[in-house]
Order: structure tokens, then sequence, then C-alpha cells
């Protein structure tokens, strides 16, 4: 399985000040890329989650573990983010860092392939191996996501080059992730961007991955209501969408030299979300534990 390059596509002004996000979704405030500093803090989390994944290519090679990479790329975003956006706005420090922790899946996992230190087992990559690599990181609430897919190659005086299903998998997610950006634009719909990246699949032989979602990006919102379909099945439907001017979008391609099914895998949950529009009271020491690690 392949994912392509995850770009995050500037294509609804609905206020300028800087509310908290708790604030900012149960008042529906948002800013958007109309706004110059809205545009410069994309940027800017954008600059860092490329460098991050540049190095995290860079990384990627037999023997190295895993979580390795893993520490690696979260740490990049850290010390780039603490690096930028030092001194107080109106009374308060700019909140910038981690948008989603750095996950590395291998082979046939799809992707949120993050492990703790306390797993048993760290596996290491090996030649041949076909790895996912994903990051974020945001600033001041707006979030940049990227992703690339590289192949484990021994260290060799010249790579050999890559041939069969894996360069066809390859080939059709960057494809496809090219052909859906160029139909960002206002007034497209949702469903011409599945139907395009079908084409693309069905042309290389492969298949676009079930259940794999684009979204709408806002302020502190990783995964906004407006989604775009990777692959239309019957067991899942999206509501017809008409893309807008000053949205931003997060596009992730996923294809599969398989039946594009994927199957849940034994290993345990380490990537949570906290939905910031919902408020928890949560009585159990362990439950407020839990709920500042994924809050932080």
């Amino acid at each position: 399985m392949a994912d392509a390059d995850l770009p995050t596509v500037e294509l609804e002004p609905v206020g300028d000040g800087q509310p908290e996000p708790e604030a900012a979704m149960r008042d529906g405030r948002d800013s958007d890329i109309s706004h110059s500093d809205v545009c410069t803090k994309y940027r800017e989390a954008a600059k860092i989650a490329n460098l991050a994944l540049e190095g995290l290519v860079a990384q990627a090679k037999p023997g190295v573990k895993v979580i390795d990479l893993c520490k690696f790329g979260d740490k990049v975003i850290s010390q780039k983010c603490a690096s930028i956006y030092q001194k107080k706005v109106k009374g308060k420090f700019v909140e910038k860092g981690i948008a989603f922790p750095t996950c590395v899946s291998v082979n046939e996992c799809v992707c949120h392939n993050s492990p703790l230190e306390s797993d048993a087992e760290q596996p290491k990559l090996a030649p041949g191996d076909m790895v996912k690599l994903d990051v974020g990181c945001y600033v001041d609430g707006y979030i940049a996501v990227a992703a690339h897919t590289v192949v484990i190659e021994e260290s060799l005086p010249e790579a050999p080059l890559l041939m069969g299903q894996q360069a066809d998998v390859l080939q059709a997610a960057y494809i496809a992730s090219e052909v859906a950006t160029k139909l960002l634009l206002p007034g497209n719909t949702n469903s011409q961007v599945t139907e395009a990246i079908a084409k693309v699949a069905h042309a290389f032989g492969v298949h676009p991955i079930s259940g794999v979602l684009s979204h709408q990006m806002k302020r502190y919102v990783i995964d906004g209501n407006k989604v775009i379909l990777l692959r239309a099945d019957v067991e899942q439907q999206v509501e017809n969408q008409t893309f807008a001017l000053n949205e931003v979008y997060s596009l992730d391609i996923a294809m599969s030299t398989g039946d594009g099914k994927p199957r849940e895998a034994m290993s345990r949950t380490t990537v949570f979300k906290r939905a910031v529009d919902k408020n928890y009271r949560l009585k159990m020491r362990a439950s407020r534990y839990l709920f500042n690690e994924v809050s932080c």
C-alpha cells in the first residue's frame, strides 16, 4: 500500500479575532486564508512539517527502528516550533507544536502506526519495505500535514529501479494526488475528485483504499465536516459538497495492490484525538490523566 504526499491545499471569512479553540468552535468563528497573517502561519507550519518529512526520508534506512523514526519526527517539529513566534501576542504565547504524531506505517499497514516505548516488540526497517511517513504541525491552530512513501533500499552505489507492483502503486498514488490537487477549485465538487482518483487507480491496476477521507481543515480542526471520499463504496457514503474560495483541505491518497479493503490490525491504538467542541466532566483520575495526555 502506498500513500502519496499529503499536501495542504488552500482554496469562509467568519471573524477576525483569535479566540480560544473551544470558543471558536462554539461560536462558529474562524479565520481563513484571506487574512495575510493566517497564510503566514499556514506556511510556517508547512515549512516545519516538510522539514521533518525530509529528515524522516533521509533517516529511513535498513535496521532503523520504527519508534526511533517517530521520535525523530516529533523532535524536529517541537524544536523548530520553539524557535518561532517566541513573543506574546495580546498577552499570550502563540500555541504551536505537533498537530499529528509522527507515524511510520510499514508495508500492509495503511496508516497511523506510532508505537510506544512500552511496546514489547520494536520492529526495524528492512530492505524492500514500503514505508509510509506522516507528520503534522500547527501554528496558532493553523495546521499543515504532510506524508510521503519510500521503499527501503540497501546501501548500494546505484539504487535499482523500482519495478512491478510497487512501482505501479507508488506512481498511481502520486498521479492521483496531482489530479486531486488540480480539481480543488471553487465550484468543483468532492464527487469529481473521487471519480478522477478511481480512473487513475484503474489505469495502474490498483485500488484506492476504502474508508480513507480527505478533510477540510480549519483553525484547531484537522478533520472538518466537508470531506472527499477516496473510494466510492456502498458501505460508506458522504454528502455531495462544493468547494468554496479560501477553504483549506488535506488530501489523503492511499492505494493498494490488493482489494483496497483494510482489516483491523492486532496492535493497539496509540493515536487519539480530542474533539475541541465538546466539554468533558471526568471523575476518575485515570480518565483525567488520559484526557490530559490526549490534549497536550
